[in-house]
């Protein structure tokens, strides 16, 4: 068992030998966010133009696939999941980008 005795210091605020403080966590919360919103809306918005012209089924699937997979990385972006979130951000516009070679 480890408990704290009085030598160790206790404070509430940030340590200043941290790399990255909770401005920095919040940004990035932030950009995750929008980031995933916007691709997700810009997929959404190519998985219908595509599906309004004559399109192989995949690619608007692969448009609405990507879309959602941006919108899950914007949800994990705004609960601070932001190394997941950037990971999906990837994954999202790699499946978009495959829809649209196919084509």
């Amino acid at each position: 068992m480890s408990a704290r005795t009085d030598s160790e210091p206790h404070s509430d605020t940030e340590d200043p030998d941290e790399e990255y403080g909770t401005e920095d966590a919040r940004r990035a919360r932030w950009t995750a966010t929008a980031t995933g919103a916007l691709l997700t809306l810009a997929g959404l918005a190519a998985s219908l133009i595509r599906l309004s012209r004559s399109a192989p089924a995949l690619v608007p699937a692969a448009y609405a696939l990507g879309a959602a997979v941006c919108a899950l990385a914007a949800f994990l972006g705004s609960r601070g999941r932001t190394r997941r979130a950037l990971w999906l951000l990837v994954a999202g516009v790699t499946v978009m980008a495959f829809g649209d070679q196919s084509d």
